[in-house]
């Protein structure tokens, strides 16, 4: 039996028994685990307010061998998503954060790159202002999976995009170009390309200053969603109400 006490963040719950919850965490030090957490539903003490998800905890757990489940025996609260006005934008938000951590993460492989992305785009999601943690997140999970093409040059002729404009399709990985786009293709602006070197060049605090209408990168937000729902095999259903909320707004 071994006692660990990690950073986590808490991407779902599922209720079991009368009391109880399966909790999926992300820990900095052992990557994606599912934990059951006794009583939970009534214990304020051990669980109050923690176990909701993109919740930033200090999570103590027992080990056990040839168990599947931990035994989450506790969380100290680190930072909650519940401290500020959670708005239906701020909420979709949330939920993408999470679903696509629960998606995308191995079970027991430390992330730790992807544990600070998250941290990160927590800090800058507040009511009204989720375009920037949003395409932020997108694009630099992408990334850290190994999913991102080349957004520099053409699939099918590999030449740089002229004036930075390029094209993709749903069911297709990378950018083509002009000439060899078809009528499915969608178009990534020249801004939006630009955007997407920013964001890979910066710290998320370095664009916050600026402003973030749901308008700005709703093409590179696309691409992005496309690409993690292509690699996953699966629909994101909080992708969808991102979308159906602004993503594709011009």
């Amino acid at each position: 039996m071994t006692v660990h006490q990690a950073e986590a963040l808490v991407l779902r719950t599922w209720p079991v028994h009368e009391a109880d919850h399966i909790v999926s965490l992300f820990t900095r030090d052992q990557g994606k685990l599912k934990g059951i957490a006794k009583s939970s539903a009534r214990s304020r003490r051990r669980f109050g307010g923690a176990l909701e998800p993109m919740t930033y905890v200090l999570a103590s757990y027992v080990e056990k061998p040839r168990q599947e489940l931990v035994r989450l025996d506790s969380c100290e609260i680190l930072a909650s998503p519940l401290s500020e006005r959670v708005d239906y934008p701020r909420a979709a938000a949330l939920a993408f954060f999470a679903e696509v951590l629960e998606e995308t993460l191995p079970d027991h492989d430390p992330q730790d790159p992807v544990f600070r992305l998250a941290l990160a785009v927590l800090e800058f999601t507040h009511a009204g202002q989720i375009w920037l943690p949003v395409t932020y997140f997108s694009l630099w999970i992408t990334r850290l999976m190994g999913w991102m093409p080349d957004l520099a040059h053409c699939l099918s002729c590999g030449k740089r995009f002229a004036c930075n404009v390029a094209f993709f399709e749903a069911e297709t990985d990378g950018l083509v170009c002009q000439e060899h786009r078809n009528a499915a293709s969608r178009p990534i602006s020249a801004a939006s390309m630009a955007t997407a070197e920013r964001i890979f060049r910066s710290p998320i605090a370095g664009l916050a200053t600026e402003d973030w209408p749901r308008s700005r990168a709703a093409d590179l937000r696309r691409f992005t969603l496309q690409a993690l729902e292509r690699h996953l095999e699966r629909r994101l259903h909080s992708a969808g109400v991102l979308l159906r909320i602004g993503v594709e707004a011009g």
